[in-house]
C-alpha cells in the first residue's frame, strides 16, 4: 500500500525500526533508532507494535504527499510539523488525508525526530530488521537515506478511533548540554586515576566528525597509564573508547563491531536514548554510577514504557 510520495528528502531521513540483533559475530551492526524512546513512543502514539518501523529525521525534515488517508505521529526533537501548511502538534496521533502534504521543519532543540505510519513501514525485511545501515547499502529503501520520488509503502490497516497524547510530563526536553550517566569499564584499569578524573569532571563537546556510527568528542585529554591498545574485542552501543590521542570516542548504534582502543566507560541504556539526540558543539559530561544503580534506572525505564503502552492499548480496546 503506497502511503507517502516524497517530495523533499530533508537533511538526513531514514527508514529505522529497533534494530537488528544476533548478527555482530558477522560484523554487522545493530544499527536502529538513536533515540529508541522516542521512537517507541511515536510507534504507540499510532497504535502500532513498539519496533515497527518509521522515518528518523536528522537536523531538516522532509515534505511528504500524503497518498492514502492515514495517521501519523512525530515525537523526538522540538520541530515544527505542517499538515497542509497547519501547524500540528508532536506527541500525539494525527490524521493526514490522501493529497495532504506532510512537512518537518528544522529541528529547533535535539537532533532528531520521529514519524510513525499507522501500520508501520513496508520495506523488506534484512536479516530480521528493516532499518537502514547506510554504510553496508542495505535495510530501509535500497540501503540509503531517502530522496526525492521515494514512495513510502505501508500496511493496509484499520485507523485508532481515538487520539492519543503522550503525557506532558514525559515529553522529554533536549538542550544543548547532556550530562550522562556511566559505569566503568571493561578497560577503565588501563587509565591513570588523573585519566579517570578528567573524564568525570571535564565537559566534552561533540565535533562535526560525529555521526550514527560515533560521535566524536573534544576536551582535555584523558590520560593512559601507558598502552593504548588492546587486541581487538566486541563494541556495543554506548562504549566509550579511547584512543591515543585521549579523545574519547562514544560508540553510536551504526558502529563497527569491534574495536582495539582500550573502552573507559558505557553510557547506561536510558541516557543513551537521550544522547541519540546530540549534534555537533553539544556539550556532554559523564556522571559515574554503580552497575547496581544502573540496572534499577533501566528497570524504571522499562517500566515507564510498559505504563505507557499499556495506557495506550487500554485506550484504543486492543
Amino acid at each position: 500500500m503506497k502511503v507517502f510520495q516524497v517530495l523533499k528528502h530533508g537533511f538526513f531521513t531514514t527508514v529505522q525500526d529497533l534494530g537488528r540483533y544476533g548478527y555482530l559475530k558477522y560484523g554487522v551492526a545493530i544499527s536502529g533508532a538513536m533515540d529508541s524512546f522516542s521512537m517507541i513512543v511515536a510507534n504507540l502514539l499510532v497504535g502500532n507494535n513498539p519496533n515497527d518501523a518509521c522515518l528518523e529525521i536528522t537536523l531538516i525534515g522532509p515534505e511528504l504527499q500524503a497518498l492514502a488517508d492515514t495517521q501519523i505521529a512525530v515525537t523526538g526533537g522540538k520541530t515544527s510539523v505542517k499538515i497542509d501548511g497547519e501547524e500540528a502538534p508532536m506527541w500525539q496521533t494525527l490524521t493526514v488525508r490522501k493529497g495532504d502534504v506532510v512537512s518537518i521543519e528544522k529541528i529547533e532543540s535535539g537532533c532528531r525526530c520521529y514519524l510513525s505510519i499507522r501500520g508501520g513501514i513496508n520495506t523488506p525485511i534484512v536479516l530480521g530488521s528493516r532499518s537502514t545501515y547506510v554504510r553496508g547499502r542495505f535495510g530501509g529503501i535500497n540501503g540509503r537515506q531517502l530522496k526525492a520520488g521515494d514512495i513510502i509503502e505501508g500496511f493496509n490497516v484499520s485507523p485508532v478511533d481515538v487520539v492519543f497524547r503522550m503525557p506532558e510530563n514525559l515529553v522529554p526536553r533536549f538542550m544543548e548540554s547532556f550530562t550522562v550517566h556511566v559505569v566503568l569499564g571493561p578497560q577503565a584499569d588501563m587509565f591513570t586515576k588523573r585519566g579517570i578524573e578528567t573524564f568525570l569532571l571535564n565537559p566534552y563537546k561533540v565535533t562535526i566528525d560525529s555521526d550514527r556510527m560515533g560521535y566524536r568528542l573534544e576536551g582535555p585529554a584523558i590520560q593512559h597509564k601507558g598502552k593504548v591498545d588492546i587486541v581487538s574485542d566486541a563494541l556495543l552501543p554506548g562504549t566509550i573508547q579511547v584512543p591515543k590521542d585521549g579523545k574519547p570516542i562514544i560508540i553510536m548504534r551504526d558502529a563497527q563491531t569491534t574495536g582495539g582502543y582500550p573502552k573507559i566507560a558505557a553510557v547506561i541504556t536510558p541516557d543513551l536514548d537521550r544522547l541519540g539526540q546530540a549534534k555537533p558543539n553539544d556539550i556532554i559530561r559523564f556522571l559515574e554510577i554503580t552497575l547496581e544503580d544502573a540496572r534499577k534506572r533501566l528497570l524504571e525505564y522499562r517500566e515507564m514504557l510498559t505504563g505507557l503502552a499499556g495506557k495506550l492499548m487500554k485506550s484504543l480496546n486492543l
